[in-house]
């Protein structure tokens, strides 16, 4: 059991249409960003990520205190108990498309359920990481973890993912749309210089059409905004449902693409016909099985390649 002065955290596990929950209660971590300025470190100014927040995660945090993995204004999902250092993990540089690499490993306690608060407890807008104060937060916390079981407390922490290697050689036919995308990338989330983020159908105009005729797609074998579709892609004319390959539903960026799956296996299903799933900010592009009842089967990063982006490649370029 955890010693009755522990201090007791929020960390977020995400939104609703991105999150990340799921990966901190598999590796037995939490983690946070902006990670990529690089390491915390004493006398690193705060500024350089976005606030408070990693300095306190990083050095406030002790081993031993509790953290609760916050799902909303008022639900948490697992409790957990810091069990070591503070390490900064570049696995997690691309953890649905957030920058994720400042990291504590934590031995987590899953609830059988979501447990939510009668109350926003969190706050209105609460923040990736933060210390508990309510009353009715901690109470709670203190009664699970003296409750039985408690054996999880002293647990093996799970294996920590492997690192993957970056993509360097780029296929030639990628090329000039990656470079495009890592030019201008940076640029659309500075609102100072560039203004309101893109549209979706800016992304789909800019970044999804010119991926496609990368890969080979001719103009007429794609189609945008077809019976409500974003984008479909077709094998052979004439352009009906029973020749499409697969569609593309388009978010904004920062909206979390995952989200976007029950929405585009709506629009398949009113096709009649079974065809693969994409998913895409313009940047990150997830693709979901048809065959394998729309698991997640390839996943690419244009702005931050890693080897396994092969693997959409080729699963996107025309036969």
């Amino acid at each position: 059991m955890t010693d009755a002065d522990s201090t007791i955290w929020q960390i977020s596990g995400g939104g609703a249409g991105r999150s990340h929950a799921d990966i901190l209660l598999k590796y037995g971590v939490g983690i946070i960003g902006p990670g990529d300025g690089g390491p915390w470190k004493p006398g690193r100014d705060d500024g350089d990520f976005e606030g408070s927040y990693v300095r306190r995660f990083a050095s406030e945090a002790q081993v031993g205190d509790v953290f609760l993995l916050r799902t909303g204004i008022s639900t948490i999902r697992a409790i957990g108990v810091v069990a070591d250092s503070y390490q900064y993990l570049e696995q997690f540089d691309d953890v649905n498309g957030l920058d994720l690499q400042h990291c504590r490993r934590v031995r987590w306690f899953q609830l059988p359920e979501e447990y939510t608060f009668d109350n926003s407890v969190f706050g209105a807008n609460p923040p990736r990481f933060s210390m508990v104060w309510k009353e009715q937060v901690t109470d709670y916390a203190r009664r699970m973890l003296n409750s039985p079981p408690t054996n999880w407390q002293q647990a093996f922490l799970p294996d920590l993912p492997a690192t993957e290697p970056e993509l360097h050689d780029i296929p030639e036919h990628l090329q000039a749309i990656v470079g495009e995308v890592q030019d201008v990338y940076p640029m659309l989330w500075d609102r100072d210089s560039f203004g309101e983020l893109p549209t979706e159908d800016e992304l789909v105009g800019h970044f999804v059409i010119p991926f496609l005729r990368a890969s080979g797609w001719p103009t007429e074998r794609i189609a945008v905004k077809w019976r409500y579709i974003d984008v479909a892609v077709f094998n052979t004319l004439p352009r009906v449902p029973e020749h499409c390959r697969f569609i593309i539903e388009a978010k904004r960026l920062g909206s979390g693409v995952e989200g976007a799956l029950e929405q585009a296996k709506g629009y398949v299903g009113s096709l009649g016909v079974a065809c693969d799933i994409i998913v895409t900010d313009g940047v990150r592009y997830r693709m979901y099985s048809a065959k394998n009842d729309y698991e997640p089967c390839a996943y690419a990063n244009l702005a931050r390649l890693k080897t396994s982006a092969l693997n959409l490649f080729e699963m996107v370029k025309r036969i």
